[in-house]
């Protein structure tokens, strides 16, 4: 197949684009700078530009969209422009193109309400009650996309949970500079248990995903992707610093206090938006105070697929590659 792959500049993005062309597919990609992805034909532009779209798209069979706006903060009015309006314009510019394949890349966040999820699998995404402006435009897209689901154009949704490995920037950078300032806090005791996804995975579970987007009792559904490998919040982190060369956290703070700390935080931001991420969020104290582990025997079953690096092996390539 001809293959887009949206917003391959990231970190998920890049490694996605690298694993479809590896599979033997021809792969274009679409984002704001170039992809650095050997092999690849790049298109610059974002999804809100309606002219880009339509040069990106034109001749592909398939599309794996992972271009979002991603933060803990920011104008609510950029997330749905970017999230929402975004990827309804992609999905009608694929379908006019010709496109049969739609793979929409979500987050499980899109059904976290605040409370644990243990064991469950891919709940239905709620706009109204998902926690931040990432999760409610990121839930309100996967819903789009999935009711764009069609015999011919076939819409696949894959919600990677905790995408980490060699060169993240984002989980592992943040946590390694949090830890090495001393602001790296476990809450409450550490002990709540969340599946992790490492990057290559990752990677491979897109193709997969892409690969088997048209079967019966896969086009139309959405999977939680995970390594299967649930660990206490405390473990990971101790894990991904000592990999890093980075102090484990070992102050605690209560999951109540951070939760109130992060909705003042995020009334200031609102306000007064800083430079960088808010240093905490309601959202991000429930992540890492309530379980969120993840039922993988129907992703596994349908997409045929199964990780092949485990947790310890991925700490081990994060450390080496330090």
């Amino acid at each position: 197949m001809t293959v887009l792959v949206t917003g391959a500049s990231g970190f998920l993005g890049r490694a996605t684009a690298a694993a479809v062309h590896d599979a033997g597919h021809a792969v274009r990609t679409f984002q704001r700078r170039p992809s650095g992805v050997p092999g690849v034909d790049d298109v610059l532009g974002t999804v809100t530009d309606a002219g880009a779209l339509e040069r990106a798209v034109e001749g592909v069979d398939a599309v794996v969209h992972l271009a979002a706006k991603v933060s803990l903060a920011g104008d609510p009015a950029e997330f749905v422009r970017v999230n929402v309006d975004g990827t309804r314009a992609l999905l009608g510019a694929a379908r006019a193109a010709g496109a049969r394949r739609f793979v929409f890349v979500s987050s499980p966040s899109v059904a976290h309400t605040g409370s644990s999820l243990a064991g469950v699998g891919a709940d239905v995404a709620e706009p109204a009650r998902a926690r931040g402006e990432y999760a409610r435009t990121k839930a309100a897209a996967e819903r789009l996309a999935l009711a764009a689901d069609t015999p011919g154009f076939a819409v696949v949704a894959v919600r990677p949970h905790l995408v980490w490995g060699p060169g993240d920037t984002q989980l592992v950078g943040r946590i390694v500079e949090r830890a090495r300032a001393g602001r790296l806090p476990l809450l409450d005791s550490g002990a709540a248990l969340i599946d992790t996804l490492y990057v290559d995975n990752a990677a491979s579970a897109m193709v997969a995903a892409l690969e088997h987007a048209a079967d019966d009792g896969v086009h139309g559904s959405a999977y939680v992707v995970t390594n299967g490998e649930p660990r206490p919040v405390a473990e990971l982190l101790a894990g991904i610093c000592a990999a890093s060369g980075v102090p484990e956290p070992r102050w605690h703070v209560a999951a109540g206090v951070a939760r109130a700390a992060g909705s003042v935080v995020e009334a200031v931001w609102r306000v007064r938006p800083g430079q960088d991420e808010p240093p905490m969020t309601r959202f991000l104290a429930e992540q890492l105070s309530t379980a969120h582990w993840f039922d993988q025997r129907r992703t596994r079953a349908d997409l045929h697929w199964t990780p092949s690096v485990s947790i310890d092996e991925g700490l081990a390539r994060l450390a080496a590659g330090r």
